[in-house]
């Protein structure tokens, strides 16, 4: 392989029973690139990464992984790979300090203690409390330190800020960016366009087990769907709104209360409600899965 290529997979497959998971996955991640790998729950993110990593051995295909073969030297593969599982195991009776101290010995002890309480101050993380009284977010927090803690040449990290707050989201974003910085790859799996479009430098859409499409976050922004509902202070005839390029009216109630879908940018919709005495305006985000339905409608997966 290439030493451009941090990851590479061809015709990846992957089925269990009649289900198939994976049916055909072609990756390409470039040696030092933040990655995003976007798509629906269900869709296949976590069985390639699985693959990636030869926690499960796909049906067919082949796979590169900082040019090793993780099925050949599965062990020279995880050295240099800083994993988050989408539910990582934690052991309830010990402490934080103690579930990443063992994490250090796992790996050789070859790591620096001090990194890993500068990781965990940032995170606002107590290494004093016990795993079992952590909540959902603080177990996520132990994830994403022992991740990043030996520094290692490739991150691969399923759904990174599940369960976090917005401060603690932006600031795993600078963890990583930093990682970045100092040379490692970043590959992670996010069903959140908005976390996808934060972080990565390209993307791959998977769909039903396969790439349906590789983007520049610029293909995100153009993909985003909103919701917005709109309160004006006397009747208005919102038809001249559904005029705007990427408005739909979908619904409204005596010209008072609006119901829109805005694709692409807000900026449009924003100036033309200058011209509108407006009391409320709430926005909403649909899910992935309805903006594919709305993107993908009437696509077969070949």
């Amino acid at each position: 392989m290439s030493k451009e290529y941090a990851l590479k997979t061809q015709g990846l497959t992957k089925s269990y029973g009649e289900v198939r998971a994976l049916r055909g996955v072609d990756l390409d991640v470039r040696q030092g690139e933040i990655f995003g790998f976007l798509g629906p729950n269900g869709a296949g993110k976590t069985t390639t990464i699985r693959c990636l990593l030869d926690l499960i051995r796909p049906d067919s295909g082949t796979v590169q992984v900082l040019g090793i073969d993780p099925q050949a030297d599965p062990v020279a593969v995880r050295s240099q790979v800083g994993y988050l599982p989408g539910e990582l195991s934690l052991e309830d009776n010990l402490s934080v300090e103690g579930q990443l101290r063992y994490f250090k010995d796992l790996r050789g002890n070859k790591l620096d203690w001090a990194f890993v309480e500068q990781l965990a101050r940032r995170l606002e993380l107590d290494l004093r409390r016990a795993i079992k009284n952590l909540s959902k977010g603080n177990k996520q927090k132990v994830g994403v330190v022992q991740a990043l803690m030996h520094r290692p040449k490739l991150l691969m990290m399923d759904e990174p800020t599940s369960g976090l707050d917005p401060l603690m989201q932006q600031e795993v974003y600078r963890l990583l960016r930093e990682a970045q910085a100092d040379g490692a790859t970043v590959f992670f799996s996010s069903h959140i366009i908005s976390e996808v479009e934060a972080l990565a430098e390209r993307v791959a859409i998977i769909r039903e087990g396969v790439i349906i499409e590789e983007a520049e976050p610029q293909r995100l922004i153009r993909m985003a769907l909103r919701r917005v509902q709109v309160r004006f202070k006397e009747p208005v005839d919102p038809k001249s709104l559904a005029e705007v390029d990427g408005i739909s009216l979908l619904e409204e109630s005596n010209g008072i209360h609006v119901r829109l879908q805005v694709a692409g940018e807000m900026d449009g919709l924003i100036k033309a409600l200058a011209a509108f005495p407006v009391v409320d305006f709430d926005v909403e985000r649909p899910s992935l899965e309805e903006i594919f339905l709305t993107y993908y409608k009437g696509q077969e997966v070949q």
